[in-house]
Protein backbone atom coordinates (compact mmCIF):
# COMPACT_ATOMS: atom_id res chain seq x y z
CA UNK A 1 0.00 0.00 0.00
CA UNK A 2 1.33 3.53 -0.94
CA UNK A 3 4.36 1.19 -2.24
CA UNK A 4 5.06 0.00 1.32
CA UNK A 5 4.72 -4.13 1.58
CA UNK A 6 1.97 -5.38 3.49
CA UNK A 7 2.66 -9.22 6.03
CA UNK A 8 -0.06 -10.22 6.77
CA UNK A 9 0.76 -13.04 9.66
CA UNK A 10 -1.27 -16.11 10.23
CA UNK A 11 -1.57 -15.61 13.70
CA UNK A 12 -4.30 -12.97 12.57
CA UNK A 13 -6.91 -15.70 12.21
CA UNK A 14 -6.28 -16.55 15.86
CA UNK A 15 -7.32 -12.78 17.03
CA UNK A 16 -10.24 -12.54 14.47
CA UNK A 17 -11.94 -15.67 15.94
CA UNK A 18 -12.19 -14.60 19.49
CA UNK A 19 -12.20 -11.01 18.73
CA UNK A 20 -15.34 -11.64 16.89
CA UNK A 21 -16.80 -14.21 19.60
CA UNK A 22 -16.43 -11.76 22.46
CA UNK A 23 -17.70 -9.17 20.18
CA UNK A 24 -20.54 -10.89 18.70
CA UNK A 25 -22.09 -11.48 22.22
CA UNK A 26 -22.07 -8.17 23.19
CA UNK A 27 -23.62 -6.59 20.36
CA UNK A 28 -26.03 -9.38 20.40
CA UNK A 29 -27.64 -8.40 23.25
CA UNK A 30 -27.08 -4.82 22.47
CA UNK A 31 -29.36 -4.98 19.57
CA UNK A 32 -31.23 -7.94 20.22
CA UNK A 33 -29.77 -9.60 17.45
CA UNK A 34 -30.32 -13.66 16.18
CA UNK A 35 -26.99 -15.25 17.11
CA UNK A 36 -26.13 -15.25 13.53
CA UNK A 37 -26.53 -11.48 13.17
CA UNK A 38 -24.59 -10.73 16.23
CA UNK A 39 -21.54 -13.03 14.46
CA UNK A 40 -21.58 -10.65 11.59
CA UNK A 41 -21.39 -8.25 13.31
CA UNK A 42 -18.56 -9.06 15.11
CA UNK A 43 -16.12 -9.60 12.02
CA UNK A 44 -16.99 -6.27 11.37
CA UNK A 45 -15.61 -5.38 14.34
CA UNK A 46 -12.54 -7.65 13.58
CA UNK A 47 -12.31 -5.91 9.98
CA UNK A 48 -12.85 -2.51 11.27
CA UNK A 49 -9.83 -2.91 14.09
CA UNK A 50 -7.32 -4.43 11.91
CA UNK A 51 -8.29 -1.74 9.47
CA UNK A 52 -7.18 0.90 12.07
CA UNK A 53 -4.03 -0.96 12.99
CA UNK A 54 -3.25 -0.52 9.79
CA UNK A 55 -3.60 2.60 9.01
CA UNK A 56 -1.99 3.67 12.04
CA UNK A 57 1.09 1.56 10.54
CA UNK A 58 0.79 3.57 7.21
CA UNK A 59 0.74 7.01 9.61
CA UNK A 60 4.15 5.90 10.99
CA UNK A 61 5.45 4.49 7.24
CA UNK A 62 4.72 7.43 5.84
CA UNK A 63 6.36 10.12 7.74
CA UNK A 64 9.35 7.86 8.28
CA UNK A 65 9.58 8.44 3.83
CA UNK A 66 8.66 11.90 4.48
CA UNK A 67 12.02 12.26 6.68
CA UNK A 68 13.97 9.92 4.31
CA UNK A 69 14.18 6.75 5.86
CA UNK A 70 13.08 3.73 4.00
CA UNK A 71 10.50 1.28 5.07
CA UNK A 72 10.85 -2.04 4.63
CA UNK A 73 7.08 -3.42 5.21
CA UNK A 74 4.16 -3.45 7.72
CA UNK A 75 3.85 -6.76 9.54
CA UNK A 76 -0.35 -7.29 11.26
CA UNK A 77 -0.29 -10.36 13.40
CA UNK A 78 -1.71 -11.42 16.67
CA UNK A 79 -1.20 -8.69 18.71
CA UNK A 80 -1.36 -5.92 16.22
CA UNK A 81 1.01 -4.93 14.22
CA UNK A 82 4.54 -2.97 13.68
CA UNK A 83 6.20 -1.22 11.03
CA UNK A 84 10.12 -2.19 10.12
CA UNK A 85 12.27 0.71 9.27
CA UNK A 86 16.27 -0.05 7.93
CA UNK A 87 17.74 2.74 10.04
CA UNK A 88 16.67 5.15 13.12
CA UNK A 89 15.70 8.12 13.07
CA UNK A 90 18.36 10.87 12.94
CA UNK A 91 17.37 13.42 15.42
CA UNK A 92 14.87 13.44 18.01
CA UNK A 93 12.17 15.55 16.59
CA UNK A 94 11.91 13.65 13.43
CA UNK A 95 11.68 10.19 16.05
CA UNK A 96 9.09 11.82 18.07
CA UNK A 97 7.17 12.58 14.72
CA UNK A 98 6.97 9.33 13.56
CA UNK A 99 6.19 8.33 16.91
CA UNK A 100 3.17 10.13 17.36
CA UNK A 101 2.25 9.76 13.71
CA UNK A 102 0.57 6.59 14.24
CA UNK A 103 -1.47 7.29 17.14
CA UNK A 104 -2.80 10.91 15.48
CA UNK A 105 -4.19 8.83 13.02
CA UNK A 106 -5.97 6.89 14.94
CA UNK A 107 -7.05 9.93 17.00
CA UNK A 108 -8.58 11.70 14.03
CA UNK A 109 -10.46 8.32 12.99
CA UNK A 110 -11.60 7.68 16.15
CA UNK A 111 -13.00 11.70 16.26
CA UNK A 112 -14.80 10.99 13.34
CA UNK A 113 -16.38 7.96 13.97
CA UNK A 114 -17.55 9.33 17.22
CA UNK A 115 -19.07 11.82 15.10
CA UNK A 116 -20.56 9.57 13.16
CA UNK A 117 -22.16 7.86 16.37
CA UNK A 118 -23.64 10.37 17.52
CA UNK A 119 -25.40 11.41 14.65
CA UNK A 120 -27.18 7.90 13.79
CA UNK A 121 -30.24 6.97 15.38
CA UNK A 122 -29.69 4.37 18.14
CA UNK A 123 -30.24 0.78 17.70
CA UNK A 124 -29.52 0.45 14.07
CA UNK A 125 -26.54 -1.20 12.30
CA UNK A 126 -25.25 1.63 10.85
CA UNK A 127 -24.98 3.05 14.19
CA UNK A 128 -23.43 0.05 15.69
CA UNK A 129 -20.52 -0.38 12.71
CA UNK A 130 -19.74 3.49 13.46
CA UNK A 131 -19.59 2.66 17.03
CA UNK A 132 -17.13 0.13 16.26
CA UNK A 133 -14.86 1.82 14.54
CA UNK A 134 -14.87 4.67 17.24
CA UNK A 135 -13.92 1.88 19.47
CA UNK A 136 -11.27 0.26 17.57
CA UNK A 137 -9.74 3.38 16.91
CA UNK A 138 -9.67 4.91 20.53
CA UNK A 139 -8.11 1.06 21.95
CA UNK A 140 -5.43 1.69 19.66
CA UNK A 141 -4.86 5.11 20.04
CA UNK A 142 -5.11 5.02 23.63
CA UNK A 143 -2.73 1.77 24.31
CA UNK A 144 -0.15 2.48 22.06
CA UNK A 145 0.59 5.98 23.71
CA UNK A 146 1.07 4.52 27.08
CA UNK A 147 4.81 5.85 27.51
CA UNK A 148 6.92 2.71 27.72
CA UNK A 149 8.31 0.94 24.58
CA UNK A 150 7.78 -1.08 22.15
CA UNK A 151 4.75 1.11 22.52
CA UNK A 152 4.68 4.72 20.08
CA UNK A 153 4.57 6.28 23.61
CA UNK A 154 7.58 4.68 24.57
CA UNK A 155 9.14 5.40 21.53
CA UNK A 156 8.19 9.43 21.94
CA UNK A 157 9.23 9.23 25.87
CA UNK A 158 12.68 8.33 24.18
CA UNK A 159 12.51 10.88 22.06
CA UNK A 160 12.10 13.56 24.68
CA UNK A 161 14.62 11.72 26.80
CA UNK A 162 17.13 11.89 23.59
CA UNK A 163 16.44 15.66 23.33
CA UNK A 164 16.90 16.20 26.50
CA UNK A 165 20.33 14.43 27.59
CA UNK A 166 21.89 14.35 23.65
CA UNK A 167 22.02 10.28 24.46
CA UNK A 168 19.96 8.33 22.24
CA UNK A 169 20.69 5.22 24.21
CA UNK A 170 20.42 6.50 27.61
CA UNK A 171 16.46 7.85 26.05
CA UNK A 172 15.79 3.82 24.67
CA UNK A 173 17.03 2.66 28.52
CA UNK A 174 14.81 5.34 30.44
CA UNK A 175 11.62 4.00 27.51
CA UNK A 176 12.25 0.55 28.42
CA UNK A 177 12.67 0.43 32.10
CA UNK A 178 8.69 2.27 31.53
CA UNK A 179 7.88 -0.44 28.97
CA UNK A 180 8.02 -2.92 32.13
CA UNK A 181 6.44 -0.59 34.33
CA UNK A 182 3.74 -0.52 31.80
CA UNK A 183 3.76 -4.22 31.16
CA UNK A 184 3.65 -5.05 34.68
CA UNK A 185 0.51 -2.28 35.21
CA UNK A 186 -1.43 -4.10 32.45
CA UNK A 187 -1.35 -7.31 34.25
CA UNK A 188 -2.72 -5.89 37.49
CA UNK A 189 -5.42 -4.08 35.30
CA UNK A 190 -6.16 -7.07 33.54
CA UNK A 191 -6.99 -9.09 37.07
CA UNK A 192 -8.77 -6.23 38.55
CA UNK A 193 -11.12 -6.07 35.64
CA UNK A 194 -11.34 -10.30 35.62
CA UNK A 195 -12.12 -10.20 39.16
CA UNK A 196 -14.72 -7.43 39.11
CA UNK A 197 -16.05 -9.15 36.72
CA UNK A 198 -15.68 -6.20 33.54
CA UNK A 199 -13.67 -8.81 31.20
CA UNK A 200 -14.43 -12.15 29.71
CA UNK A 201 -12.54 -14.64 31.04
CA UNK A 202 -11.93 -15.68 27.13
CA UNK A 203 -10.16 -12.55 26.77
CA UNK A 204 -7.57 -12.59 30.20
CA UNK A 205 -4.86 -15.00 27.80
CA UNK A 206 -5.25 -12.88 25.11
CA UNK A 207 -4.38 -9.59 27.31
CA UNK A 208 -1.92 -11.31 29.82
CA UNK A 209 0.33 -12.15 26.04
CA UNK A 210 0.02 -8.68 25.31
CA UNK A 211 1.46 -7.81 28.73
CA UNK A 212 4.44 -10.73 28.49
CA UNK A 213 5.03 -9.45 24.97
CA UNK A 214 5.41 -5.46 26.74
CA UNK A 215 7.91 -7.30 29.02
CA UNK A 216 10.05 -8.86 26.26
CA UNK A 217 9.57 -5.71 23.92
CA UNK A 218 10.93 -3.51 26.67
CA UNK A 219 13.64 -5.86 28.00
CA UNK A 220 14.76 -6.35 24.40
CA UNK A 221 15.35 -2.28 23.83
CA UNK A 222 17.09 -2.15 27.18
CA UNK A 223 19.50 -4.93 25.75
CA UNK A 224 20.18 -3.11 22.19
CA UNK A 225 20.78 0.17 24.51
CA UNK A 226 23.42 -1.09 26.63
CA UNK A 227 24.62 -3.01 23.11
CA UNK A 228 24.71 -0.09 20.54
CA UNK A 229 26.48 2.20 23.66
CA UNK A 230 29.51 -0.70 22.57
CA UNK A 231 29.08 -0.06 18.64
CA UNK A 232 32.33 2.80 19.04
CA UNK A 233 34.67 -0.57 20.63
CA UNK A 234 34.36 -2.39 17.22
CA UNK A 235 37.81 -2.25 15.79
CA UNK A 236 38.01 -4.73 12.73
CA UNK A 237 42.04 -4.58 12.30
CA UNK A 238 41.62 -5.57 16.20
CA UNK A 239 39.05 -8.23 16.28
CA UNK A 240 39.67 -10.33 12.76
CA UNK A 241 41.18 -13.20 13.53
CA UNK A 242 44.45 -13.75 11.12
CA UNK A 243 44.84 -15.97 8.26
CA UNK A 244 47.54 -18.56 6.77
CA UNK A 245 47.59 -18.68 3.18
CA UNK A 246 47.88 -21.87 1.52
CA UNK A 247 48.16 -22.94 -2.22
CA UNK A 248 44.91 -24.49 -3.61
CA UNK A 249 45.53 -28.05 -3.52
CA UNK A 250 47.71 -28.44 -0.39
CA UNK A 251 46.75 -31.73 1.68
CA UNK A 252 44.89 -30.81 4.64
CA UNK A 253 47.69 -32.39 7.48
CA UNK A 254 50.54 -30.15 5.37
CA UNK A 255 48.49 -27.09 5.66
CA UNK A 256 47.53 -27.73 9.44
CA UNK A 257 51.49 -28.16 10.13
CA UNK A 258 52.67 -25.40 8.49
CA UNK A 259 50.08 -22.81 10.26
CA UNK A 260 51.00 -24.57 13.40
CA UNK A 261 54.84 -24.15 12.52
CA UNK A 262 54.29 -20.17 11.79
CA UNK A 263 52.59 -19.80 15.56
CA UNK A 264 49.85 -18.66 14.57
CA UNK A 265 47.57 -22.47 15.45
CA UNK A 266 43.97 -20.19 15.56
CA UNK A 267 44.67 -18.31 12.08
CA UNK A 268 42.28 -18.96 9.63
CA UNK A 269 43.74 -21.21 6.64
CA UNK A 270 43.44 -19.25 3.30
CA UNK A 271 43.18 -20.75 -0.08
CA UNK A 272 45.35 -19.08 -3.24
CA UNK A 273 45.61 -20.05 -6.54
CA UNK A 274 49.15 -20.56 -8.26
CA UNK A 275 48.91 -16.82 -8.41
CA UNK A 276 48.62 -15.74 -5.02
CA UNK A 277 45.21 -14.70 -5.37
CA UNK A 278 42.72 -15.87 -2.63
CA UNK A 279 39.62 -17.94 -3.76
CA UNK A 280 38.54 -20.27 -0.64
CA UNK A 281 38.25 -20.18 3.29
CA UNK A 282 38.77 -23.36 4.87
CA UNK A 283 35.82 -23.92 7.01
CA UNK A 284 37.23 -25.10 10.90
CA UNK A 285 34.56 -27.28 11.34
CA UNK A 286 34.63 -29.50 8.77
CA UNK A 287 38.09 -29.76 8.47
CA UNK A 288 38.11 -30.75 12.50
CA UNK A 289 35.83 -33.49 11.08
CA UNK A 290 37.90 -35.25 8.85
CA UNK A 291 39.67 -38.60 10.73
CA UNK A 292 43.61 -37.48 11.43
CA UNK A 293 44.69 -40.36 9.28
CA UNK A 294 43.18 -39.29 6.17
CA UNK A 295 44.12 -35.45 6.28
CA UNK A 296 47.64 -36.44 4.32
CA UNK A 297 46.04 -37.22 1.54
CA UNK A 298 42.24 -34.88 1.52
CA UNK A 299 43.37 -31.49 -0.54
CA UNK A 300 42.46 -28.54 1.86
CA UNK A 301 39.55 -27.56 -1.22
CA UNK A 302 38.18 -30.55 0.07
CA UNK A 303 36.53 -28.36 3.55
CA UNK A 304 36.76 -25.16 1.74
CA UNK A 305 34.00 -22.58 1.12
CA UNK A 306 34.39 -19.92 -1.59
CA UNK A 307 35.21 -16.30 -0.53
CA UNK A 308 32.46 -15.30 -2.95
CA UNK A 309 29.70 -16.99 -0.78
CA UNK A 310 31.30 -14.86 2.11
CA UNK A 311 30.12 -11.44 2.75
CA UNK A 312 33.46 -8.70 2.80
CA UNK A 313 33.63 -6.14 5.25
CA UNK A 314 36.31 -3.38 4.74
CA UNK A 315 38.86 -2.84 7.65
CA UNK A 316 38.18 0.30 8.09
CA UNK A 317 34.52 0.34 8.75
CA UNK A 318 33.23 1.78 12.01
CA UNK A 319 31.18 0.09 14.63
CA UNK A 320 27.71 0.88 13.17
CA UNK A 321 28.65 0.27 9.35
CA UNK A 322 29.88 -2.81 10.89
CA UNK A 323 26.55 -3.75 12.55
CA UNK A 324 24.23 -2.40 9.63
CA UNK A 325 26.23 -5.19 7.06
CA UNK A 326 25.85 -7.91 9.68
CA UNK A 327 21.80 -7.49 10.03
CA UNK A 328 21.72 -6.94 6.48
CA UNK A 329 23.79 -10.29 5.86
CA UNK A 330 24.04 -12.61 8.94
CA UNK A 331 26.51 -15.38 8.79
CA UNK A 332 28.78 -17.12 11.39
CA UNK A 333 31.74 -15.67 9.37
CA UNK A 334 33.30 -12.53 6.99
CA UNK A 335 35.88 -11.54 5.47
CA UNK A 336 37.72 -8.70 6.59
CA UNK A 337 39.34 -6.78 3.49
CA UNK A 338 42.10 -3.97 2.66
CA UNK A 339 41.18 -3.66 -0.72
CA UNK A 340 42.02 -6.44 -2.40
CA UNK A 341 43.48 -7.90 -0.28
CA UNK A 342 42.11 -10.14 2.62
CA UNK A 343 43.44 -9.60 6.05
CA UNK A 344 41.27 -11.64 8.32
CA UNK A 345 38.44 -13.19 9.38
CA UNK A 346 36.05 -11.80 11.82
CA UNK A 347 33.83 -14.51 13.25
CA UNK A 348 29.94 -13.46 14.87
CA UNK A 349 31.16 -15.13 18.04
CA UNK A 350 33.81 -12.45 18.91
CA UNK A 351 31.78 -9.24 17.96
CA UNK A 352 29.28 -10.57 20.39
CA UNK A 353 31.65 -10.78 23.25
CA UNK A 354 33.18 -7.68 22.52
CA UNK A 355 29.19 -6.49 22.37
CA UNK A 356 28.12 -8.25 25.50
CA UNK A 357 30.93 -8.82 27.45
CA UNK A 358 28.96 -10.50 30.47
CA UNK A 359 27.13 -13.11 28.41
CA UNK A 360 27.67 -16.55 28.18
CA UNK A 361 28.91 -17.25 24.58
CA UNK A 362 27.94 -20.86 23.32
CA UNK A 363 29.41 -22.16 20.40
Amino acid sequence: MFGVPLHLNGSMVLLALLLAVLYAEFARRQLDLPQVSGYLIGFGFVVSLLGSVLLHELGHALTARRYGIGVRGITLELLGGYTEMDRDAPSPRVDLLVSLAGPAVSAVLAVVAVAATLALPEGTVAHQLSFQLALSNVIVALFNILPGLPLDGGRALRAAVWGLTRDRHRGTEVAGWAGRVVAVGTVALVVLLTVADYLAPLALPLMLLVAVTLWRGAGQSIRAARVSRRFPLIDLSRLARPVWPVTTGTPLSEAQRRRAEGGQPAAALLITDSTGRPVALVDPAAAEAVPADRRPWLAVDAVARSLGTLPALPVGLDGEGVMEAVQSHPGAQYVVTAGEDVVGILHIADLAQVLEPNRKMTS
